[in-house]
């Protein structure tokens, strides 16, 4: 089937928001090879410490240039993937030799900072479809986790459970020692205890620094945290639905369904709150005297909330990926329901609780909207609005843009949710004009950072990175931010330069997603180069996993039928065009394939 051709007939000057956009990417495709030689050597590895112990720190490595590879499939320059694929190699190299790297991932850890350490990886298979090293790769760790790899023996079959909280490439690590911790003692410091009752230990705080106190809290973790499930876990599901996305393989399929399916019904046997700990015959709290919370990064211990609804919220959204059946969404949605419900309101402020500890609920404070806001995104669906809409609060606070990224890129989801609404209409102009700025800031910072690597800390490099994605997600792609920790890409709309059959915005083009709906979005596409024509390929869905039923150019009232996961777009020099792609949304199983150049 030949794709209908959409060609630009308007000539305007681009607007502000276009020419602004074309400025941050191209200044990014600059400062990029700026920031390597900087911070790494010829071979690629970070300019840092020789040695490093402890199970932590390969994911703060990865991190330090996560968005590369993301940033290079959005439009960013081909030299931004290179470089990024080469620093993975070193990455790998350099903490494989520290100690935490086994066999090109993680020997053990936990799922929060293995989803860190992962995004890269995962934007490999949409920078660059063909290379077939991604695709054994991504097809070797997911074997790890899937009862197919002897040597990472971390899933248990019979239970339906991933064996420890912390695993890895040498499988569930069921006792901890004591230099595992050894770089997060102080960190850890901070935090509310991990137990109510450690030996010696009177307050909230515990002080993992003192030598007599992490022994006993060492002993408390193996006895009763370090075998069994925990909802963090459920992130790996990203890393099983990256390999069905590279292959097509049923087994990873069935693997992700079946996990998240098996969590489903644990928190239906607990009436419908998730537990965060199933032992190793998969009883709800079976190593913690019953309870079914105060497990690993738990209701309780260190963060609550937050890492019990991301990893349900990933999982749930990988399922809807693989199947288009939103039910999915109800396991997440059912959590933000109880901690409504359980909330109350303090000086007209919807407060939720966060943790649960051996006196109930505690830790009462707003609920970021950054959770529901990715179901909304996901879904379209009215439940998922009115679920933001019980913060009204947050309407009237939403639409400022904050200086700054935040480490996971993200602070800024609430305001553009405002702008899709129609409340926040200068909303592209100031994403991009604050992910410039802070982008010159962090070119600021390198050029002074003057200091001794070996005292750097592990998170030094990231702080830096002068590479920005959220308001490339939001304004071309029409989606949120990939969750941080672990998510995969969720967003209706992708790009690909039709000259150079490469993904991602050709040079000179912008684009601008204005209006989301179950079965439509609307884009406004700008040549911003009055003496290039320009060719691209838009693609229904991330992983082409949706399909466009049709188009309407709304600047001539034209609509042509499309039935198809692509669209050729003609750009001519100067020109720009409005279009409403009308969806069939899950009409195709996700795929990293490339498009048909036809």
């Amino acid at each position: 089937m030949t794709l209908p051709t959409l060609t630009a007939m308007r000539r305007l000057p681009p607007p502000p928001w276009a020419t602004m956009q074309r400025l941050l990417i191209d200044t990014m495709n600059a400062a990029v090879p700026l920031f390597q030689e900087r911070y790494t050597r010829p071979d690629g590895s970070l300019i840092w410490r020789q040695t490093w112990p402890g199970m932590d720190g390969s994911d703060d490595g990865y991190e330090s240039f996560g968005n590369w590879a993301l940033f290079s499939a959005l439009g960013g320059s081909r030299d931004v993937y290179e470089r990024s694929r080469f620093l993975w190699e070193a990455i790998t190299l350099q903490f494989a030799t520290y100690g935490q790297i086994w066999r090109e991932f993680d020997a053990f850890y936990d799922w929060m900072h293995h989803g860190e350490s992962s995004g890269l990886f995962y934007s490999f298979g949409l920078a660059d479809p063909a290379l077939q090293l991604h695709r054994a790769r991504a097809q070797r760790f997911a074997h790890m986790y899937m009862g197919l790899d002897p040597e990472a023996a971390n899933w248990d079959a019979e239970h339906r459970i991933l064996r420890s909280p912390i695993n890895g490439s040498k499988g569930p690590r069921l006792v901890n020692e004591w230099d595992d911790w050894s770089t997060h003692r102080a960190v850890l410091a901070a935090y509310p205890a991990p137990f109510e009752d450690i030996p010696g230990v009177n307050g909230p705080i515990a002080d993992w620094n003192d030598g007599r106190i992490y022994g006993e809290i060492l002993k408390l973790l193996n006895a009763r945290q370090m075998q069994g499930d925990v909802p963090l876990n459920l992130t790996a599901t990203s890393l099983v639905t990256h390999a069905y996305a590279w292959t097509g393989d049923e087994r990873y399929r069935s693997w992700v369904l079946d996990y998240i399916e098996a969590w489903a019904e644990r928190i239906k046997a607990n009436d419908g709150l998730s537990p965060d700990n199933v032992g190793p015959s998969g009883q709800i709290g079976e190593l913690m005297g019953g309870k079914w919370w105060g497990g690993y990064y738990g209701w309780r211990w260190p963060h609550g909330l937050m890492t019990i609804i991301q990893p349900l919220t990933i999982a749930a959204m990988n399922a809807v990926l693989l199947t288009g059946d939103m039910r999915y969404l109800d396991i997440p949605r059912s959590q933000v329901d109880r901690m409504v419900a359980l909330g109350h309101v303090e000086n007209g402020q919807l407060l939720v609780p966060h943790r649960h500890t051996d006196q109930g609920w505690t830790a009462f404070r707003p609920l970021a909207p950054e959770h529901t806001l990715q179901l909304w995104a996901l879904s379209q669906a009215a439940q998922d609005a009115d679920r933001l809409a019980q913060f009204p609060e947050r309407l009237t606070t939403w639409p400022a843009v904050l200086p700054g990224r935040g480490k996971g890129d993200d602070i800024h989801s609430a305001p553009w949710y405002c702008y899709l609404q129609g409340r926040n209409p200068d909303y592209p102009a100031h994403i991009l004009a604050a992910q410039w700025s802070e982008m010159a800031r962090r070119m600021d910072v390198m050029r002074a950072d003057d200091g001794d690597p070996e005292q750097w800390d592990v998170h030094h490099w990231q702080d830096i990175n002068p590479v920005h994605t959220e308001a490339l997600l939001q304004l071309t792609c029409g989606g949120p931010q990939i969750i941080y920790h672990g998510g995969l890409l969720h967003v209706p709309l992708r790009y690909f330069d039709a000259e150079t059959r490469r993904p991602g915005l050709p040079p000179d083009v912008s684009a601008l997603v204005h209006a989301l709906a179950a079965d439509h979005v609307a884009i406004t596409l700008v040549n911003t180069s009055p003496l290039h024509a320009r060719r691209l390929l838009i693609q229904a869905g991330a992983f082409g996993e949706h399909s466009f039923t049709s188009a309407t150019d709304e600047t001539v009232g034209t609509t042509v039928d499309v039935q198809d996961r692509h669209l050729r777009v003609l750009l001519p020099p100067g020109r720009s065009l409005d279009l409403r792609l009308g969806l069939h949304r899950y009409a195709h199983q996700p795929s990293y394939k490339e498009p048909e150049w036809l």
